[in-house]
């Protein structure tokens, strides 16, 4: 697979993504609150669901009970919109509930305007 432009940076604000097509694939651009950009296959790993219907968001800590929840991480976890399941963009896309899983990832450089994702 090639590389290729699938935006311009212009396009996201950072804690945004959105669909793009890298050749026959159909990815998730994302922009973390840091500015850096990510992309992963755009689908969830469990029942196929487009990704980009979902959000970007953050995660609980360990210090949430029932009822009192306290964030950590705002920006950097995609939601599948079907069934909540969460990935962490930082880190390959992996599942939070389930590390060993994570989302297919491709390669992404900026140059100039030019968002390039690549194999």
């Amino acid at each position: 697979m090639k590389e290729q432009v699938v935006c311009k940076t212009t396009e996201l604000e950072p804690g945004e993504m959105k669909a793009a097509n890298l050749g026959k694939q159909n990815v998730l651009v994302c922009r973390t609150l840091d500015g850096k950009f990510y992309a992963f296959l755009n689908q969830c790993n469990h029942q196929g669901a487009p990704l980009d219907k979902g959000m970007i968001c953050g995660a609980t800590t360990d210090k949430s009970k029932p009822g009192d929840y306290h964030y950590c991480r705002k920006g950097e976890i995609i939601r599948c919109p079907w069934h909540g399941r969460e990935f962490d963009i930082k880190d390959e896309g992996r599942m939070l509930a389930n590390p060993s899983k994570k989302l297919p990832s491709y390669k992404v450089r900026v140059e100039d305007e030019d968002v390039i994702v690549y194999k």
